[in-house]
Order: C-alpha cells, then sequence, then structure tokens
C-alpha cells in the first residue's frame, strides 16, 4: 500500500481552455464558456484514477482560435519542452486551435515528438489510444473549424463594414471629450469634463496660439491628458497630441473608419488602407466643435507644421533634421560664449523639452559644419553620377512602379501557395505522399510563405514612404543642384527624405530617390 501511495502518476496532465471574443460577444453556447470547460475537463481527469495527475490549468481569453501565440498557451509549451507535462487536455479540438495546418503540425508532429498525449475529450480524440477511428478523422475536423474561422471571419468583416456605413463607433480608444453611451456602444456621447478641454484647446488655436503655447497653457495648469483621465499614466502634453485634436473630424460630429485592416484572417497585423476606402460618415453624434471654427483651424498654419517657434534665420535643412536616438526633430539655438558667439548649434527637441527626464542626449554640436559636410556629400554623389553616366534606371524599360498591382500579386501567390499547401497536407492524409516528402515540401512552401511576406511589407513600406523614382525628374534635379552655387531649402525637400543624426556626430542622409539610397 505505502508502495502505492509513493508511486508516481505516469501523467502528467495540463488542461487547456481556450475563449474567443467572438465567442464572448456572440455567446453562441454557454457550454463553450470558459467555467463550463473547465468544469467538464476537471471531471474528466478525477474519473482517469491514480495514474493521471493534474499539474496545471492553462486558459486563454479573448484569443482566437488562428493565432498560437497566446500566454498561457506558449507558457504551456515551454512547461512541456522542460518536462513538466505530458499529457494535454482540451474539451475538442477547436480549443487547441482553429488554424488547421498548425494543429495538426502539434497533434501529428510536435506532441508525438514530445511524447505528450493529446486527448479532445468531445471529439473522442486520444494520440495513445490504438485502433480509435476518431483520431483519423481528427484532421478532417480540424479542417472544418479553420474553414469555420474563415467563414466568421468574413462575416464579422461584413457586419463590421454595414456598422461603419451606418456611422456605428466601431473604434478602440474612444477620443478625449466623449464616452460610449451606456445605451448603445456603437453611439459616442459628450463626456462634458473632457469636453472643456477640447473646447480650451480649440478656442487657444483659433485666437492665434501656437502648438507650443497651447501645450505650455495645459501643462503649467496640470491639466491632464487622455491617458491620465483613463488609465492615471504620469504622461504630459505634446504638440503631435494637441495637433491630433485639432485635426480629429469627430469633434465636428464625424465618424471616420476603416483606416487599416487585418491582412487576413489568420495574419492580425494591420494595414494602412488607402484613404478612398475610408469610411466616412457625417452628423453620427453630437458635435463639440462646429464645423466653421474647425474648417477655419485646418487653414491655418499651426495644423500644417509643429508649430515651430519662429527663428531669426532660416537654416537650409531645417525640418529635415532628426535624431537617431529618439527619432524626434532637431532645432537650432546660438552659442552665446567664447569664439563661437552666435554660431548655431543643434539640439534635439526631445532633450530641450524634457531634459529634466533623461529621455535624450542634447546631440549639441555646430550646425555650420553639418550643413557644410551634407553638401559636399551629395555634390560629390552628383558629380560622380554626372560624370560616370551611371544608369540609373536600373530596372529595364520600369519607369513606375504599381505597387497596388505588385501588393495584389503577392496576395495572389501566397493563396495559391496555402491551397498548394492545402492539397499536399490531403495527400498524405491519402497516403499519396510519404511523411518525409510532406515535411520536405513543406518546409519549402513555409519558406516561400514567409520571403513573400516579407517581401510584401517592404513593398508596403515603400508604397508608404514615397513614389518610384522618376528618372528624368532625377536626372533634372542633379543638373539644377551642380548649377547652383548652393541649393535652395526648397530644392532640398526635393533631394532629401530625412537627416539622422547621432549622439556620436554619425550622420545619415536619406534621399526621397531611392536609387540615390542605394548608391551612397
Amino acid at each position: 500500500m505505502l508502495e502505492a501511495i509513493m508511486r508516481k502518476a505516469k501523467y502528467k496532465i495540463a488542461i487547456y481552455i481556450r475563449l474567443s471574443k467572438e465567442d464572448e460577444d456572440r455567446r453562441i453556447d454557454e457550454s463553450e464558456s470558459i467555467t463550463n470547460q473547465k468544469a467538464l475537463l476537471l471531471d474528466y481527469v478525477e474519473k482517469l484514477g491514480s495514474d493521471y495527475e493534474l499539474i496545471d490549468t492553462y486558459v486563454d481569453p479573448g484569443y482566437t482560435g488562428t493565432n498560437f501565440n497566446r500566454p498561457d498557451f506558449r507558457r504551456m509549451i515551454k512547461d512541456i519542452e522542460i518536462g513538466k507535462i505530458n499529457m494535454v487536455i482540451t474539451k475538442d479540438l477547436s480549443r487547441l486551435g482553429r488554424d488547421y495546418i498548425e494543429t495538426g503540425e502539434y497533434v501529428e508532429k510536435w506532441f508525438p515528438e514530445k511524447k505528450v498525449r493529446y486527448v479532445s475529450v468531445n471529439d473522442g480524440v486520444d494520440t495513445f489510444a490504438h485502433n480509435n477511428g476518431n483520431n483519423d478523422i481528427a484532421p478532417f475536423k480540424a479542417i472544418l473549424n479553420d474553414m469555420y474561422s474563415k467563414d466568421l471571419s468574413k462575416k464579422i468583416k461584413s457586419a463590421f463594414a454595414t456598422m461603419q456605413t451606418q456611422g456605428k463607433w466601431l473604434g478602440g480608444t474612444v477620443p478625449l471629450g466623449y464616452r460610449r453611451d451606456p445605451e448603445d456602444k456603437n453611439h459616442l456621447i459628450i463626456q462634458e469634463d473632457e469636453a472643456k478641454i477640447v473646447r480650451k484647446i480649440f478656442d487657444m488655436a483659433i485666437a492665434g496660439n501656437r502648438l507650443c503655447d497651447i501645450k505650455k497653457y495645459l501643462n503649467d495648469n496640470e491639466i491632464s491628458t487622455l491617458k491620465q483621465l483613463r488609465s492615471s499614466q504620469a504622461t504630459f502634453w505634446e504638440n503631435k497630441s494637441i495637433k491630433n485634436i485639432l485635426k480629429n473630424e469627430v469633434y465636428i460630429g464625424n465618424t471616420i473608419q476603416n483606416k487599416y485592416s487585418r491582412i487576413s484572417y489568420k495574419n492580425r497585423k494591420l494595414r494602412p488602407n488607402p484613404k478612398e476606402e475610408w469610411r466616412i460618415v457625417e452628423n453620427t453624434h453630437e458635435a463639440i466643435i462646429d464645423k466653421k471654427t474647425f474648417d477655419n483651424i485646418q487653414k491655418m498654419v499651426i495644423v500644417q507644421s509643429y508649430g515651430r517657434n519662429e527663428k531669426k534665420h532660416d537654416f537650409l535643412l531645417d525640418g529635415l533634421l532628426f535624431c537617431y536616438e529618439c527619432n524626434h526633430t532637431i532645432g537650432f539655438r546660438s552659442q552665446n560664449r567664447g569664439t563661437s558667439k552666435n554660431t548655431p548649434y543643434m539640439i534635439c527637441n526631445n532633450y530641450r523639452r524634457n531634459s529634466s527626464l533623461g529621455l535624450c542626449t542634447s546631440h549639441g554640436f555646430n550646425y555650420l559644419k553639418l550643413e557644410e559636410s551634407v553638401l559636399e556629400t551629395i555634390r560629390n554623389l552628383f558629380q560622380d553620377i554626372d560624370s560616370k553616366k551611371i544608369e540609373l534606371n536600373y530596372q529595364a524599360n520600369k519607369t513606375t512602379y504599381d505597387y497596388a498591382k505588385m501588393l495584389k500579386k503577392l496576395e495572389i501567390e501566397v493563396d495559391l501557395i496555402h491551397d498548394k499547401f492545402d492539397k499536399m497536407y490531403m495527400d498524405k492524409l491519402d497516403n499519396k505522399i510519404s511523411e518525409e516528402i510532406y515535411l520536405r515540401l513543406s518546409n519549402k512552401l513555409k519558406r516561400e510563405i514567409q520571403e513573400k511576406n516579407e517581401l510584401y511589407e517592404e513593398l508596403n513600406r515603400e508604397r508608404l514612404n514615397a513614389e518610384e523614382d522618376n528618372d528624368k525628374e532625377l536626372e533634372k534635379v542633379i543638373q539644377t543642384f551642380l548649377n547652383l552655387e548652393k541649393p535652395s531649402s526648397e530644392l532640398m525637400r526635393v533631394i532629401v527624405h530625412k537627416i539622422l543624426i547621432h549622439q556620436d556626430k554619425q550622420v545619415d542622409i536619406i534621399f526621397n530617390f531611392k536609387k540615390l539610397n542605394n548608391l551612397i
């Protein structure tokens, strides 16, 4: 009897529970709830006997089944890897995951490699049970779960599109000055204590105050920011946050949505949508600011720039300089001591505004030397191009780049690879190809998908950052620059996208013409 008591359990069990936000919102089946899943699994474990010991319960509420990067799921995987767990139990296969390829990878490959027994209670699946017919049909159930997710994604997307065209609020953080209507969560109503702050910002703007003046007033009077009001975060007002308020049409009663969309139901990354796809509905809620005031402010310099202080001097590179360490703009100050009196020096604006917070360093060194160095670098590059007649059009017969077509082409190619994956997986189930061939080909297809996704992201970044180079325009710019003793600030903005200043005085020039970036 003592031997029986001291005997260690053969199976160390993890019960895994998942409920997506969509399931929670729709309440389609009370048995799917976290509470009922847990009760079912605990009851199942209790009946297993002395060879079985429950080690831990892993719960992921609000996570879709197509996403395997869930906190408790990853914790369970780590516990399996260190030998803490050797048996996993879920209510059904869909709780483990709804992406049939990745679910199959775990059930048919990863768990067996780790000698982990997997049980899906309602599906009757037990990977250690021999001659279990339910194990054979498990892959088909996984496919059905995947199809369910895809279909559900389409239905949700369609429902959201309908609600957006009706002007329903589906956004995340509610803008300062508003709150969700307690009787209709998709409708905004005015939050009066916050609305007073919004009105004050617009009143100061229309009276001619600069962003820096408004910011100083708000911070000096300890007026709370959105994050301070909603989540008690210690933040302070910035020019950018004030400018965003002044440009936001929500304050005249309009709702603008669909600015971003997910790549697919399996890829949760967001990508920006072109402006023509935005869904703009007017007069969806009570306005805080009248339209005439709002329209007048949109014509003012205050929303066209970050409200930089008026300067005694116009610097050639002003507006092009950015701090490499924190990505804020670089401003100017005069050196008022010694032989360098009145010499302009650069300073990181983030450091200047918040030096007491230690958010960055000064980056304070001689501007005139920088300007001279930048002009010399560009002139040498352009002279080299001109003298050696470097072929700028290195993409034969291609002077424009149709990003929309290229991105669509990549999407189609990825879909085709997924179709190949599906067909190959079915061939493996039908024993038309061996496990070895399947693994080799699946790894190859995964690499192709990864490469195309990386190319997609790269092209999309390029599309957002700049249009494709026009060779004739570039040649004209080069000749114009070389013919001038000193270029104008307007010409510099045509040539240069930004100049990154490192604390150690290294300088990176990023051109608007990508071909120049390839040559420098």
